[in-house]
């Protein structure tokens, strides 16, 4: 039993360990290809391999002690140590494969995580555009970009992750002067304008023409380091930003 068990649970592995290298086509295997397949092997069997191990072990160790204690009625002492063994030798393997993988799937999350995010961003900002190509100005509030043609549904999918609150728009204006003076940059808050306001009648004639984005995180809540800073399309992380160029946090 204990030999057989033992047996049993390393051909499972093994037969993993090719079925990840026919998967990835890696005949002739060569030592990068076999840790990768034993990687992807103990994540596919973690939850099923490590709690039949841990029953293996422990119905091994008993088994070797009864053989020890009373040699006269048993034998195979030998097989039993090494199918315990091998048990011992496929858990340490499973274990050790999935903790050396673990901070690149956590760092390969976080990009996962930054690149849902700034698609988004991206999304956002080709609606501005569309809308500065139809009505000559950005929109005033978040929810103008609604009325925009969308065929693919790419940008009410972004809208519906965008804090409304995060939301400013502004003018570039040159300066009333005959010298020579750098533009000037005035903005202003729209979230709240009042709904449908027309921004080109309440700002003396001039359309907005930049704008300044706050995007939730991954944690849903804005004002907070995981946010993202889109500004005129340049999407900036605020963790990525030195500490004093950091916008201020909210509560």
């Amino acid at each position: 039993m204990a030999a057989g068990s033992g047996l049993a649970v390393s051909g499972v592995f093994v037969a993993s360990m090719i079925a990840a290298l026919v998967e990835f086509g890696a005949f002739p295997p060569r030592f990068g290809s076999i840790m990768a397949a034993g990687q992807v092997a103990s994540w596919r069997l973690k939850w099923v391999m490590i709690p039949v191990a841990i029953i293996v072990l422990w119905g091994g160790a008993r088994i070797i002690r009864s053989i020890k204690a009373t040699p006269g009625k048993f034998i195979g002492l030998r097989a039993a140590r090494m199918g315990f063994a091998a048990s011992v030798l496929v858990t340490v393997m499973i274990g050790t494969l999935i903790g050396v993988t673990i901070p690149e799937r956590l760092r390969q999350r976080d990009l996962s995580i930054e690149a849902k995010w700034t698609a988004r961003a991206y999304t956002f900002h080709r609606a501005q555009l569309e809308y500065r190509e139809l009505h000559g100005t950005l929109p005033t509030e978040v929810k103008d970009l609604r009325t925009l043609p969308d065929s693919d549904g790419s940008i009410a999918d972004a809208l519906n992750f965008i804090d409304p609150n995060g939301y400013q728009a502004g003018s570039v204006l040159a300066a009333a002067s005959t010298k020579s003076k750098p533009l000037v940059s005035r903005g202003s808050a729209i979230r709240n304008a009042a709904p449908g306001a027309n921004a080109t009648a309440d700002h003396a004639g001039v359309s907005f023409t930049s704008y300044d984005l706050r995007l939730p995180g991954e944690d849903k809540i804005l004002n907070t380091d995981d946010d993202f800073i889109v500004h005129d399309g340049v999407v900036t992380k605020v963790s990525d930003l030195p500490a004093g160029a950091r916008p201020p946090n909210a509560p």
